[in-house]
């Protein structure tokens, strides 16, 4: 190859070349293109920015006046002012290069939410309520359904339906159910207007209940709530639209009055929530084991075991949210979440 480089040098065609050393033209160029480059001089854009004018332009990006603008803000307040740095994209390079390419407006801080432990061991501790809508007569018109439950028993101890949603109705709600089933020591609901309304914080202060609120946008901290909407909307006769508010009054109250007294629910042993609100459950469950007693002693041949099965067993405990690994305990034990002031 050196021979030929030497010959081509010499002013010999590469044709005579490659016949001379053998090497053919086509070898001897891809040879030639493979030969490493000398060193570069790496040179200097025109353009660029000295490193004191670069730290001149970060210093100004991070002012008081500009550290939450930013880069086409600072630019063009600039410019009004007659002052010219850098272009935009230069100004994001510098940031870049100082690791503060990042969302440079002031962000929202909020204190952390405190998650919503709550436990009863019996009817009538925690009541959980929400509002759900129902389809009216035609498009876009809604009646609002106010729903309050009893989170151990399951039962339904207040169920109103308006034309529209407020406070003062659903104080109205609370002053009829507490009378009727006395007063709860927590009322759990979500973060609704409704449900932190002055009217409903002021009566429940005044009453000495506990408020507790879900977390924003987390429905499951209202779980019982939301498991009973899923119900009522998913029950085959649920109506595609009501004909008008006393339509749905009517259904809700029927719906109410067979939820609480016949719907065996898997969550509390197969009771009905008015067996267990109203303390039947016990009586119930004797009659069940003596009826599967009776089976076992007939045919034993058809039981693995003596003991009932587990789904008939009522749960002692009702939680929104159990901590991870934690013992029972009992309801006057627990810490309640923050209480919300009037």
């Amino acid at each position: 190859m050196g021979a030929y480089t030497e010959l081509t040098a010499a002013g010999v065609t590469t044709r005579d070349a490659a016949g001379l050393t053998g090497v053919s033209r086509a070898t001897a160029t891809r040879r030639r293109a493979r030969t490493a480059p000398g060193p570069r001089t790496a040179v200097e854009p025109a353009n660029r920015l000295s490193r004191v004018e670069r730290e001149r332009v970060l210093e100004v990006l991070n002012s008081d006046e500009f550290v939450d603008q930013p880069p086409a803000q600072v630019y063009a307040t600039l410019l009004e002012r007659g002052v010219y740095l850098c272009s935009i994209a230069t100004m994001y390079r510098i940031l870049a290069a100082a690791a503060q390419v990042k969302e440079r407006r002031r962000q929202a801080r909020h204190p952390a939410r405190a998650i919503p432990e709550l436990m009863a061991d019996g009817s009538g501790q925690v009541y959980t309520w929400d509002i759900t809508k129902l389809p009216g007569p035609a498009k876009g018109v809604y009646y609002d359904a106010y729903v309050m439950l009893d989170v151990y028993s399951r039962y339904i101890v207040g169920a109103h339906v308006h034309a529209r949603e407020s406070g003062p109705l659903a104080e109205e709600m609370m002053k009829e159910i507490f009378g009727v089933h006395g007063v709860p020591t927590v009322v759990h609901a979500d973060r609704g207007t409704s449900m932190t309304s002055k009217p409903v914080a002021a009566l429940l202060a005044d009453l000495g209940v506990t408020r507790s609120h879900s977390r924003p946008s987390v429905s499951n901290d209202n779980p019982y709530s939301e498991a009973w909407f899923k119900t009522l909307k998913y029950a085959p006769v649920f109506p595609d639209r009501f004909g008008s508010l006393a339509d749905a009054r009517a259904f809700m109250a029927g719906f109410v009055e067979t939820y609480n007294h016949g719907h065996r629910h898997t969550g509390i042993g197969l009771h009905t929530p008015a067996d267990v609100h109203y303390g039947h459950a016990a009586t119930v469950s004797q009659q069940r084991s003596a009826a599967l007693a009776a089976a076992r002693a007939t045919h034993p041949e058809r039981f693995s075991t003596t003991a009932d099965p587990k789904i008939l067993a009522l749960p002692t405990h009702a939680w929104i949210n159990q901590p991870t690994a934690a013992e029972p305990v009992s309801y006057t034990h627990l810490t309640l979440p923050t209480i919300c002031s009037v």
